[in-house]
């Protein structure tokens, strides 16, 4: 409940602070006096849309406070506070916003910085603002199912299906994007596999080329090698004078001489090295002959071997190392796509869940939807027939979206349709809401709405702006008796310019606009009894001090007034 706002610099208010009750507050005044600034202030405290415009002229900042105590039984109220770690004083909370020149907003719950749409968010648990704007509002379907969804008391869990909606929503797009990528997928995947198994199966070794283009030029030269190797191999060892003879009869001569001549014995040494290393060489020689083999079919082996290999290196690079990179990033690749493959088949199975509970959801909700309206419709025809519309009947209409083709289709707030009925006069069909109601019949029906949502959740506060379009004589002491009823549960804000509402009050302030210093200010006064007595009077007939107004304003006060009641 607002116990009491402060505003300052505020368009034409300069300051002001006002103490509120419970039960029906009116503000009345003349038009222009600036009723709708008070009503606005409180918007912005609330977290409401605001500019520069609304800063007093002259001034550097417009700010405004509003003390507001929480019903214990706010749970919602005290558990967002409670999660932002922001203490309350006996259930009281000051909130305060400012709006500075240069643009920026500060806004603050008990002292605790919060954003403008945190403030919006929090007091939405305590305040109702009703105004113009949801008249039009009541004029689209698609506020019909907010509505709706409200008084059943299924909000939280339309929002979750709409929230698996978008989820389901965007894994179709994700699933589209990739089937697309896909194509030639199959192709590429067929490319890479035989690839890596045309590879694997060369069975690739590093510089084999090498080793087998060495093989292959000594078996394609066999004969001319062995008669090379037989030539040297009788040099070296087998003829009467061969090389190694020869060195063993210069070894055996210098060793000789060195025992003669000791200076020698160097040139003896290297001649004996010499001999050794021949005699070795030779021995290895003559084995290389002996084990020398002319093998064509060794020579087919190798050639094949080494065309295998050539066209290994023209398709995937230019030797054994960079063949088998190319393998290696061959398999990576043919396994990311794999992977893909799969990430599709678990996100089709994925999307499949996804339907299934969306089904489920939307089923879920479709029946509980059904039900209340049928206690929606009933309950504001009720209220409807002590608000001057005895023989409307009002009914919300739920049926099911359709494609078009006679199938089911499913929104992102389920499988509903949902629009308000309504059937003003007796004998009448019921047809949309928006084709059948004038501007004071629609008026109504958002008061009954307003009160049914009121007296079903844990708003204590509503605020209401020209509730009183397009209405008077008897509806409008049918609207201010049911204002005056909704007072007593929850406290009402009415700004009037019907004197059979305003005769309802609890708390009648009055807004005026005074000059002073060739400045206007707007200031609001609590009425007393006689300042009731004459703003009724001016009211009815546009003077506070002609005595038919104000016997006029006395019989009402008398018979409706709280003195009368």
């Amino acid at each position: 409940m607002l116990e009491e706002l402060v505003i300052k610099d505020y368009a034409l208010i300069d300051q002001l602070s006002v103490d509120f009750i419970k039960g029906l507050t009116i503000l009345t005044g003349e038009t222009g006096a600036g009723k709708s600034i008070v009503v606005g202030a409180l918007s912005f405290v609330l977290g409401g849309k605001a500019d520069i415009g609304v800063i007093r002229s002259g001034c550097e900042e417009a700010s405004v406070s509003a003390w507001v105590h929480i019903d214990p039984t706010n749970i919602e109220a005290f558990s967002w506070l409670t999660e932002r770690e922001i203490e309350w004083d006996d259930s009281r909370i000051l909130i305060r916003r400012n709006f500075k020149s240069n643009g920026r907003s500060n806004s603050s719950i008990q002292g605790t910085i919060v954003t403008r749409n945190e403030l919006a968010d929090f007091t939405s648990f305590l305040f109702d603002m009703h105004g113009q704007h949801d008249h039009q509002l009541l004029l689209k379907t698609e506020s019909h199912r907010k509505y709706l969804d409200r008084f059943a008391g299924i909000e939280a869990d339309v929002q979750n299906f709409s929230t698996l909606f978008s989820q389901l929503s965007e894994q179709r797009k994700l699933l589209e994007s990739m089937k697309a990528e896909e194509k030639g997928k199959d192709e590429r995947l067929e490319l890479l596999r035989f690839s890596i198994e045309e590879i694997d199966s060369a069975e690739i070794v590093p510089g084999e080329v090498e080793a087998l283009e060495t093989e292959a030029k000594k078996l394609a030269d066999h004969e001319k090698l062995a008669l090379l190797i037989a030539s040297a191999s009788s040099m070296m060892f087998e003829d009467e004078i061969s090389a190694v003879a020869l060195l063993r009869k210069v070894k055996s001569q210098l060793d000789s001489a060195a025992l003669v001549d000791p200076s020698l014995h160097a040139n003896a040494a290297r001649v004996s090295d010499l001999f050794y290393e021949t005699e070795d060489a030779a021995d290895q020689v003559r084995q290389y002959r002996d084990e020398l083999r002319y093998e064509p079919d060794r020579l087919e082996h190798v050639e094949e071997r080494l065309n295998c290999l050539y066209k290994l290196k023209k398709k995937y690079g230019p030797d054994e190392v960079a063949i088998l990179q190319y393998r290696e990033s061959a398999q990576k690749e043919y396994n990311e796509l794999i992977k893909v493959e799969e990430s599709c088949q678990s996100l089709e199975k994925e999307i499949v869940g996804k339907e299934r509970e969306l089904a489920i959801k939307a089923t879920s909700i479709s029946t509980r939807r059904t039900v209340a309206a049928k206690m929606l419709g009933e309950k504001i025809t009720e209220i409807l027939l002590t608000l001057g519309m005895p023989k409307s009947q009002f009914s919300v209409n739920v049926r099911q979206k359709s494609d078009g083709n006679g199938g089911r289709m499913c929104g992102a707030y389920g499988i509903d349709d949902i629009e308000f009925m309504i059937a003003p006069n007796l004998g009448e069909p019921q047809r949309e809401l928006s084709r059948i109601v004038s501007g004071g019949e629609l008026s109504r029906v958002m008061l009954a709405i307003k009160t049914i949502l009121a007296r079903a959740d844990t708003v204590e506060t509503l605020v209401f702006d020209e509730i009183d379009t397009g209405i008077g004589g008897e509806v409008a002491l049918s609207v201010g008796s049911h204002l005056e009823g909704l007072g007593t549960v929850k406290q009402i804000f009415c700004i009037t310019h019907l004197a059979s509402i305003a005769i309802r009050a609890d708390n009648h302030l009055k807004v005026e606009k005074l000059i002073s210093d060739e400045r206007t200010t707007t200031k609001v006064v609590v009425l007393t009894d006689e300042g009731r007595r004459q703003e009724i009077a001016r009211m009815l007939a546009g003077d506070s001090a002609g005595e038919a107004a104000l016997a006029h304003a006395d019989e009402l006060l008398g018979k409706y007034g709280r003195q009368g009641r």
